[in-house]
């Protein structure tokens, strides 16, 4: 397993499978062929048919500028190792091929293909929920320190900026209003939604609070704002909007402590990246928001002094209750319904977190058990409902009801 700071990346909105991914394919095939005349990229699958919407031929040309590019769309064809494939070619001024690169874009801003896991060193040696909460029970320790026994103390600085690159994230979309860019004629909300909670008292200002933070992130990534990818930048406003609301709110957690939740809300999210998926276009919108929802969970169990066993509770349940979630964006773009499906994730993380720290933590279905059925749900599930903006809600859209 590698480590948490892969869930963690920080770039530019608006999908880090289909954005990021290819971005970083281009310039490292870029740096890799510098007498190239020009390229050619075919995109297949997933990353082909809501390439488009998520500026996937913005990305790459902008990382092979000032060279010409041609994009060739392929949607109808899937490569064999994930849906979001592609093949780089670097040309000649005669056309004559000089290099091909046959890479795919696995979810969460990360590169792979057949060899990856071969050619990676693990940095974890244990990778199971059941491992690590053994671990935890036996040597006293929590999830955060076992982290830092395997990463060092420089995992600190490194989430240190990932939390301010998060807060300025949500503070900027706070003050954004507006449409977003992209066709749908979508307004910004996280303004209004803010506002208006001011006008609430107890839980219903709370709950304001926690959506108009959630939209806020997820709308500064719709508009190709820099964001963190927790665990995609489709979800990123999940755990953010979490610990902002947790950060800033009565409960008044300090840095330190919030840094300490996302440490822990990053080994959640290795665990299922290891063990199956983060990936909309592999296992659907269950590997994004659902283990969005769980790494919110476990971060804010541990933020109110919830032992191991209810914070490894409070992640199961966000995963769960997520389970067969389909992901069908409307014109391929990050906005509906993935914007509003992390406002409400938001909300059901912390009703998972209230529902573990009720209890003694001890419960029937294990976390490890849950993310290996979102794994055989997502192999299960049509491709049609994977990232294809073919099925759902987006076959519908232009129809009358």
């Amino acid at each position: 397993m590698e480590s948490v700071k892969s869930i963690f990346k920080i770039g530019f909105g608006p999908s880090s499978s289909h954005t990021m991914g290819p971005g970083n394919a281009a310039k490292i095939f870029n740096e890799r062929n510098p007498d190239a005349h020009s390229f050619q990229v075919e995109l297949y699958g997933s990353l082909a048919a809501t390439g488009k919407g998520h500026m996937t031929d913005v990305a790459i040309e902008a990382m092979l500028t000032p060279k010409n590019v041609e994009i060739i769309w392929k949607p109808e064809i899937e490569l064999p190792f994930h849906p979001n494939g592609m093949i780089l070619h670097a040309l000649s001024d005669n056309k004559e091929t000089l290099d091909s690169w046959i890479i795919y874009s696995i979810g969460g801003g990360d590169l792979a293909d057949e060899d990856t896991k071969i050619q990676r060193k693990p940095l974890y040696t244990m990778t199971t929920m059941t491992q690590v909460l053994s671990w935890c029970q036996k040597t006293g320790k929590t999830f955060w320190e076992y982290v830092l026994d395997v990463e060092g103390p420089e995992i600190f600085d490194y989430m240190s900026h990932v939390w301010e690159v998060m807060k300025a994230a949500v503070i900027k979309g706070l003050d954004e209003e507006g449409v977003l860019p992209g066709g749908l004629g979508l307004q910004r909300k996280a303004s209004m939604y803010y506002v208006k909670s001011k006008g609430y008292q107890g839980s219903m200002k709370s709950r304001a609070q926690l959506f108009a933070y959630a939209l806020a992130m997820s709308e500064t990534n719709a508009s190709g704002g820099e964001v963190v990818t927790a665990p995609t930048c489709g979800s990123c406003g999940v755990l953010p909007a979490v610990l902002y609301h947790l950060h800033t709110s009565h409960h008044d957690f300090s840095d330190k402590k919030i840094i300490r939740a996302l440490i822990t809300a990053g080994l959640i999210g290795a665990i299922v990246k290891n063990n199956a998926s983060v990936s909309g276009a592999e296992v659907g919108c269950q590997g994004e928001i659902g283990v969005a929802c769980a790494m919110a969970a476990a971060a804010g169990a541990q933020l109110f002094g919830g032992s191991t066993a209810q914070i490894e509770y409070a992640a199961e349940m966000g995963l769960e209750h997520h389970l067969g979630l389909t992901c069908d964006p409307i014109g391929g773009l990050v906005q509906v319904p993935c914007i509003e499906r992390n406002a409400f994730a938001a909300v059901r993380a912390l009703d998972s977190c209230s529902y573990a720290m009720l209890s003694d933590g001890k419960h029937m279905v294990s976390f490890d058990k849950v993310v290996r059925t979102m794994k055989e749900t997502g192999h299960d599930l049509p491709s049609l409902y994977k990232e294809t903006s073919h099925g759902g809600l987006a076959k519908y859209i232009d129809h009358e009801d």
